[in-house]
């Protein structure tokens, strides 16, 4: 679907902003209705992909992994549609403060999304390299509680968009703790020489893949936070 199609008449939300209570007649308008869709559609997105890929480098399905990377341009693609409506509010519908305030949030926002679902695509790519079976059960371990733990994450994080609010920013930073723990646990894993040195390098950047993942989860929901609290 095109975005022009989802987001209505810019021209209504201009008409809104008039009114003395902008902000809160902004959250009352399809428009807003129509990009709170978007992203929410966009962390269901990344989200499944990060469990799709950790599914397919535990697995070594191949099958699964090019379907996620084929994929990957539905992340990149919902992403310029929610930039270019949240400019072209910005630039035409003349908003109020509030209704600004909220999407400049979006256009922060939006490229953690994004970032993160390439962090996905490059996990998945891993599969394809045929290492699934050089994996120790300890390693096997570390990486599906990293998945696991990246996911949870994200869903709590998804949440909080979604209610407007935070009330599950400080959980989210301790799982966050959780996972460069488990990344340091993986790294200390491929250090004692149980595989090749060629696939310690590409665990090694797994592990960082959802060390970012986790840094991402956290900085949106940081983002949230001043946006919902403020």
């Amino acid at each position: 679907m095109l975005v022009s199609e989802s987001i209505g008449d810019l021209s209504n939300l201009a008409d809104v902003n008039n009114n003395p209570q902008t902000f809160a007649k902004f959250l009352d308008t399809e428009e807003f209705r129509s990009i709170e869709k978007l992203v929410i559609q966009l962390f269901g997105l990344v989200g499944g992909h990060l469990s799709g890929a950790t599914e397919a480098l535990l697995s070594g399905d191949h099958s699964i992994a090019r379907d996620l990377i084929h994929r990957d341009s539905m992340v990149d693609e919902l992403y310029r549609n929610i930039q270019a409506f949240s400019y072209d509010v910005l630039l035409s519908a003349s908003p109020g403060e509030g209704a600004m305030v909220y999407l400049i949030s979006i256009l922060r926002i939006i490229p953690e999304l994004e970032r993160s679902g390439d962090l996905a695509e490059h996990i998945a790519r891993r599969a394809l390299q045929n290492i699934t079976a050089d994996l120790t059960p300890r390693m096997r371990g570390i990486i599906a509680q990293m998945g696991e733990i990246g996911l949870n994450m994200w869903m709590l994080t998804a949440d909080d968009f979604a209610d407007h609010s935070s009330i599950h920013q400080e959980n989210v930073e301790l799982l966050d703790d959780e996972l460069d723990d488990l990344q340091v646990a993986l790294i200390a894993e491929l250090a004692s020489g149980a595989v090749s040195i060629p696939v310690s390098i590409e665990l090694a950047l797994v592990a960082r893949f959802y060390e970012r993942f986790g840094d991402h989860a956290v900085n949106l929901g940081r983002v949230l936070r001043k946006l919902w609290t403020a």
